[in-house]
């Protein structure tokens, strides 16, 4: 019989509650019992409780993993500033997790966080469910085989809405750069970025605290670039208040011989213009579909939505964790898109560009003078 995997599910009502949802698709995802929920608020926990069906329900997380034997947590709040706590608690406990993005404050927080996880051989999936969508395999697939030629560049946006610039690099950008890497198939070397404010440089008077538990935070309009491997170069930007419609919260893959442009998100599905010159105006090419079937194929699946995104996450932990690899996006994956968020700031800060590693592992803003 497969195994059953007891699952303890972390919320904090008014302060991250629960995700996106994550507690309800981990009690959609096969093989797992949620055994227990932990939430501050009563009556966000009694209501969790109702919603994911577990026995027990703990004022204090510490409590249920002291108390209850989990195979793996449910890290559900979206504020940051509770991550590295709850990741280390579930670490100590034994525990795999599951949890919403982004990973962690700081490289730093980052670091303790992949030390405590591998010294314990424990899996971690996040909440990058692009990551998991079966249209970005067939993405990847469609560049390996040449379909635009040798891979020049990739370029991503955010959402670009109130939260555009700094905030929008944390909580959106996280998405594009798992992407970026996925296709260009590496971790970043560099970073080259500008940071402004009001249309100046940020300096240290700009520096507030950042929503969702961000911490330090500046910048209405971010401009970055980075290396990969192979000559391959990346840009995101983000300026607030230039909202698309419809949105252009997405990558575009440049080659030699064409571009493949791909929504943020579990099952969106991608468009192909096979166009050296990039300019459908010009060359009067049309766009070509591609789904996760393939290339001008129609779309097979129908969970494709943020639900079925965290249900796929946490079945690639499960087969993880049975099969002793490691998952789409893990604990390296999470702390190197953490890397490169900072290293957008921590080049601005040095008004050069920042190699990556970062050899400071602090939030940059907490270091201008």
């Amino acid at each position: 019989m497969p195994r059953t995997f007891r699952v303890g599910v972390i919320g904090h009502t008014g302060r991250g509650d629960y995700g996106h949802a994550v507690d309800v698709a981990c009690r959609r995802a096969p093989n797992v019992e949620i055994v227990a929920v932990a939430d501050p608020v009563e009556a966000g926990r009694r209501q969790a409780q109702q919603r994911t069906g577990a026995r027990n329900a703990y004022a204090a997380y510490r409590d249920m993993l002291a108390k209850e034997k989990l195979d793996i947590v449910a890290i559900c709040p979206r504020h940051i500033d509770q991550h590295h706590d709850m990741l280390l608690a579930a670490a100590e406990a034994g525990c795999h997790v599951y949890m919403e993005k982004p990973f962690c404050r700081t490289p730093a927080e980052a670091d303790a966080v992949v030390r405590a996880f591998e010294m314990r051989h424990l899996k971690l999936g996040i909440a990058h469910i692009s990551q998991y969508s079966p249209v970005l395999a067939a993405v990847k697939a469609a560049v390996a085989d040449g379909a635009i030629g040798d891979l020049l560049e990739i370029r991503g946006r955010g959402k670009e809405d109130a939260r555009g610039g700094g905030e929008d690099l944390w909580v959106l950008g996280s998405h594009v750069f798992g992407l970026m890497r996925s296709i260009a198939g590496g971790n970043a070397a560099s970073c080259y970025a500008t940071v402004t404010q009001g249309g100046e440089p940020v300096a240290k008077r700009h520096v507030r605290d950042g929503a969702e538990g961000i911490g330090p935070l500046a910048g209405d309009h971010v401009q970055a670039q980075y290396s990969f491997p192979r000559g391959v170069t990346g840009y995101f930007a983000s300026r607030k208040g230039m909202a698309g419609q419809p949105t252009r919260f997405a990558v575009q893959v440049f080659g030699s011989k064409g571009v493949i442009e791909l929504e943020s998100g579990y099952g969106v599905k991608a468009d192909l213009l096979r166009d050296s010159s990039w300019s459908p105006g010009r060359s009067k090419k049309t766009w070509e579909v591609i789904t996760s079937a393939g290339i001008g194929r129609p779309e097979p699946r129908t969970d494709g939505n943020y639900e079925g995104g965290h249900v796929a996450a946490i079945t690639d932990l499960l087969d993880a964790i049975e099969k002793d690899r490691d998952t789409k996006c893990g604990c390296r994956d999470a702390a190197a898109i953490i890397e490169m968020i900072a290293a957008a700031f921590e080049s601005h800060r040095l008004g050069r560009p920042a190699e990556l590693p970062l050899r400071s592992r602090a939030n940059p803003l907490t270091l201008l003078t």
